[in-house]
C-alpha cells in the first residue's frame, strides 16, 4: 500500500473512532490518537513504516519484546490442538503453570501455597479482595497513596486516586490511604539518610490507641483485613522504596494480624531483576496478584498465588470464584512457555546488566541536563525520569507532556534514519516517565533511546 494511501486510511480511521468509539480508554490523551499498523522486537511501526522504539512495551505487558518468534509459535501450536475450554474442565497447561508458579514461591519463601487464575489484573486484584474477605471476615484495606490496583470497583476502592472513583458514587469500602516511603517526595520532608524511617513509625503509631480508629487493643483486633501494596510503584511513578520500611511493615501487620497482599502485575515476572520484586525487600506476602508479562500480551492471563491456608479446598470450595475466560489455554499455553523461557537463561543477571548500563546512560543525560531532570532511578529494568522546573524539585508536567508528544511525531533523527520514541507519563504529578523496555533490547538500542531522549529534551526545552 501506497503511503498515501496508508495515510488516507489513518485519517478514515480517526474519523469513525471519532464517532463511534468510548473516549473512556486513555487512546484520548494525545490529540489525534496515535495509529500503529506493526511491531517487532522493541519497535512499533506507523503507516508509513517510521520505526518507533518502545520504552514502555505496553505497560511491560511486552516485556519478551514484540512478535516474540518463540512465544507466538506457542500460542500458534495450542489454536490447532486445543483453542477453547470450559472453565469447569482441566487442561494441562494450566495445572504446569500453577504448579511452577507455586513451587518457585514454595522455594523462595519456604512457604506452601496455590494459584487461582483470572484474565486481567484488575480481575485478579478483585479475587484477592475475596480470599482476604473469605479469611478475616473485614472488609476494609489499607493501601499506599500513589498506589494503582485497577479501575474495577473493588480495585478502585483500593487505588489512591479519586479519579479513578469520583464518577461511580459511593464507595463505602474505600480503603485508608498511607503515604508511601517516596523519598525524593517525603511528605515528611526528611532525608532518608537520617529519617530512621518515620513515616513507617507514623503508621505504627495508629495502633497506639483505639481512639486512632483501627484498632482495638482490648480484643487485639484490627478493622481492617490486609494492606495491599506495590513494591515498586507503578502508575505512581516507578517509585522505588527503601527495603527497611517493608521489613518494619511486615513487623507491624503481623504483630496486629493484617494480611500483606503484593501487586506484582506490572513489576512481576523479572521486570526489577528478581521473579518478584518483593524479592528485593525481604518479606514474604500472604498474597501475590500477577499478570501481563506472563503472557507477553499475547492473551489475557492473571491470577494469585495464596498462602495454604488462606485458599484451602475446605475455606475455598469449588466454584467460590471463576471466570468463564480464566485460565484459558491460549494464555496458559503462552505462560507455560515464558516460564520454561525463564528457566533457560539467567534473566535475574541480564534484566540487571541491562538495567545498569541503562540507568548509566540516562544519569549521564541527567548531567546534561540538570535543569529539568529532577531524579532519575531504576531497579532492573524498570526505570524513572522525574521532570523538574529548575529548581530540581517541582514538578513540570508541562515539559514532559510537550516531550510525550514530540516523541510521538516520528520525526527525530539518529544514523541517517527518521524514528520516533514511546514513552508512557506517571507519577503523582504526571512528570514521570516510566520506561519499561523489553528484555531483549540491546546495547545499541539503549544507546539510541538515550540519544533520542537527549534530541526530546533539547527540542522542547526550547520552547
Amino acid at each position: 500500500m501506497a503511503i498515501s494511501d496508508s495515510s488516507a486510511r489513518t485519517a478514515e480511521l480517526l474519523a469513525l473512532e471519532r464517532k463511534y468509539c468510548s473516549f473512556g480508554d486513555t487512546v484520548h490523551y494525545l490529540d489525534p490518537p496515535k495509529v500503529f499498523v506493526n511491531c517487532e522486537g522493541s519497535y512499533l511501526y506507523d503507516e508509513r513504516g517510521t520505526p518507533y522504539l518502545d520504552l514502555q512495551m505496553w505497560y511491560s505487558a511486552a516485556s519478551f519484546g514484540y512478535k516474540n518468534p518463540r512465544l507466538n509459535e506457542a500460542l500458534k501450536r495450542q489454536l490447532d490442538r486445543l483453542p477453547q475450554l470450559a472453565c469447569q474442565y482441566l487442561h494441562a497447561e494450566k495445572v504446569e503453570v500453577a504448579a511452577r508458579l507455586a513451587q518457585y514461591c514454595e522455594k523462595r519463601f519456604g512457604v506452601k501455597g496455590r494459584v487461582h487464575f483470572n484474565v486481567g489484573g484488575s480481575q485478579a486484584i478483585e479475587d484477592s479482595l475475596k480470599i482476604v474477605r473469605n479469611f478475616t471476615g473485614k472488609n476494609l484495606m489499607f493501601a499506599f497513596m500513589g498506589g494503582y490496583h485497577g479501575r474495577t470497583l473493588g480495585a478502585s476502592a483500593i487505588t489512591s486516586s479519586y479519579r479513578y472513583r469520583r464518577r461511580y458514587g459511593h464507595f463505602g469500602d474505600r480503603a485508608h490511604f498511607v503515604f508511601f516511603p517516596y523519598c525524593f517526595r517525603c511528605l515528611y520532608g526528611l532525608r532518608r539518610a537520617t529519617c530512621d524511617i518515620y513515616c513507617e513509625n507514623q503508621f505504627e503509631k495508629l495502633f497506639a490507641s483505639e481512639y486512632h480508629s483501627v484498632w482495638d487493643p482490648k480484643v487485639e483486633a484490627s478493622e481492617f483485613g490486609a494492606f495491599y501494596f506495590e513494591p515498586v510503584q507503578g502508575t505512581g511513578g516507578y517509585v522505588i522504596p527503601p527495603k527497611e520500611y517493608f521489613v518494619r511493615l511486615k513487623e507491624t501487620c503481623e504483630k496486629h494480624k493484617i494480611l500483606l497482599v503484593d501487586d506484582e502485575v506490572q513489576m512481576g515476572i523479572y521486570r526489577t531483576g528478581k521473579f518478584w520484586a518483593v524479592e528485593h525487600l525481604g518479606i514474604t506476602p500472604d498474597i501475590i496478584v500477577f499478570g501481563k508479562a506472563l503472557t507477553n500480551g499475547l492473551n489475557p492471563l492473571s491470577g494469585i498465588w495464596a498462602r495454604e491456608e488462606l485458599i484451602t479446598p475446605e475455606l475455598f470450595p469449588p466454584g467460590s470464584m471463576c471466570s468463564t475466560f480464566s485460565a484459558g489455554p491460549l494464555g496458559t499455553a503462552v505462560a507455560l512457555e515464558t516460564l520454561r523461557m525463564l528457566e533457560e537463561a539467567d534473566y535475574e543477571k541480564l534484566v540487571t546488566e541491562k538495567g545498569a548500563y541503562f540507568l548509566a546512560g540516562l544519569r549521564e543525560l541527567q548531567r546534561r541536563h540538570p535543569e529539568a531532570m529532577g531524579d532519575v532511578e531504576g531497579l532492573g529494568l524498570a526505570l524513572r525520569i522525574e521532570v523538574c522546573k529548575p529548581d530540581g524539585i517541582t514538578p513540570d508536567r508541562e515539559l514532559t507532556d510537550r516531550i510525550f508528544a514530540a516523541g510521538l511525531k516520528g520525526d527525530l533523527e539518529a544514523g541517517g534514519r527518521k524514528y520516533g520514541l514511546v514513552l508512557d507519563v506517571g507519577g503523582y504529578y504526571k512528570n514521570v516517565f516510566t520506561l519499561s523496555p523489553s528484555f531483549t533490547i540491546t546495547r545499541e538500542e539503549i544507546d539510541l533511546a538515550v540519544e533520542l531522549l537527549d534530541q526530546l529534551f533539547r527540542r522542547c526545552q526550547m520552547k
